[in-house]
């Protein structure tokens, strides 16, 4: 009997229901979602909400019209808690952790969700992932590439002083999304025409994947497994330079670790999210297609969505790669399955079985 293909979509987000946000995040301005349903909301921001999708019953119902067996749901970017006052973050982090917990404890076999923590405060950082491993049940470890430290400044999520938090991800065994967010904070420059979402998310992606891979990391943690949001598009392109520029100034690189070390790690991921085959080739031949995990982004119009406009539909890219020869059947199999099943479980086999089984409903 032939195994059924699974289609697992390893970069998907769900809002809660507006009924579902406790009334402080709305009174602290932290997040929340209006009772129509039409926009996302913070203090002095708000977003549309552009697909039915991003809640939970339409996403059942979206991911059953595409044939997507499984998704892996991400925290949401909004709930990275910087720049909150310390109990307003843990309440507004642990409101999101328990959210995603009950999405995944009540419908195992369509959801693997991930939990967030704030690398600003280590040591709750290291609770927290010790309640949501220990009593939630929760396998995957949502970071954001940059966040703001107790003074104010803001760094890079793989700076030596968060290697508690890597030492503690490794010795659970989990798997690490990296993704982007809160760039207009940072970095000095009018936000118009959308730029911190086309172009500086995907430099923080790059500029993340640097030090993860300049320290070693993916080598230090073993049983830690890093994926990269948006293919680490701008972290593909700029290889080159960086190796240029680690062998042609070492004085800068003293006691770190060679770029070229890490290409293709098998501790080092990134999702498919790139927008066009010629990008995904690039991915393909730096990092080989087993790093490699669908991630359609949905359901965000940045992500791999119906769209008559851009005629696109979930799963387009990977038909589109295997039309021009850039990846086989095969390998788009194992990005849409068994290599989101490594990236979440690595060598454990007892843990890829328990999965397989909750997906399949056995």
């Amino acid at each position: 009997m032939t195994k059924r293909k699974l289609r697992i979509n390893g970069h998907s987000h769900l809002l809660p229901y507006p009924e579902e946000i406790p009334q402080f995040m709305k009174d602290k301005g932290i997040f929340w979602v209006d009772k129509d349903r039409k926009f996302m909301l913070q203090k002095d921001w708000r977003r549309p909400v552009t697909d039915s999708s991003f809640f939970l019953n339409e996403k059942l119902e979206w991911m059953n019209r595409y044939n997507i067996d499984h998704a892996v749901v991400l925290n949401l970017s909004q709930l990275y808690g910087n720049g909150l006052r310390v109990e307003e973050m843990k309440k507004a982090l642990r409101f999101q952790n328990d959210f995603n917990a009950k999405v995944q404890h009540d419908n195992p076999s369509k959801f693997t969700c991930g939990f967030v923590v704030h690398p600003g405060f280590v040591q709750g950082a290291l609770w927290e992932i010790e309640r949501c491993v220990e009593e939630l049940g929760l396998q995957l470890l949502c970071l954001p590439t940059h966040y703001m430290d107790t003074i104010g400044t803001w760094r890079c999520i793989f700076d030596e002083e968060n290697e508690p938090i890597f030492e503690l991800a490794s010795k659970y065994n989990l798997a690490v999304e990296i993704h982007p967010y809160d760039g207009e904070k940072f970095i000095l420059l009018e936000n118009t025409s959308w730029r911190f979402h086309l172009i500086w998310m995907l430099a923080q992606c790059a500029d993340a994947y640097h030090f993860l891979t300049l320290n070693g990391y993916a080598d230090k943690y073993p049983n830690m497994r890093t994926c990269f949001a948006h293919g680490g598009q701008l972290a593909q392109i700029n290889l080159g330079r960086r190796i240029q520029g680690f062998d042609g100034r070492p004085d800068l690189f003293e006691g770190k670790t060679h770029p070229r070390k890490a290409v293709g790690h098998k501790n080092i991921f990134f999702d498919t999210l790139v927008h066009d085959t010629g990008s995904l080739k690039l991915l393909v031949e730096n990092q080989k297609p087993k790093q490699i995990i669908m991630g359609l982004d949905d359901p965000y119009p940045l992500g791999e969505m119906e769209s008559a406009v851009q005629s696109s539909y979930p799963g387009k890219i990977l038909d589109l790669a295997q039309e021009r020869g850039i990846l086989n059947e095969s390998e788009c199999d194992d990005i849409w399955e068994n290599n989101v099943i490594q990236w979440l479980c690595g060598d454990d086999q007892d843990a890829k079985d328990k999965l397989m089984k909750r997906i399949l409903n056995e």
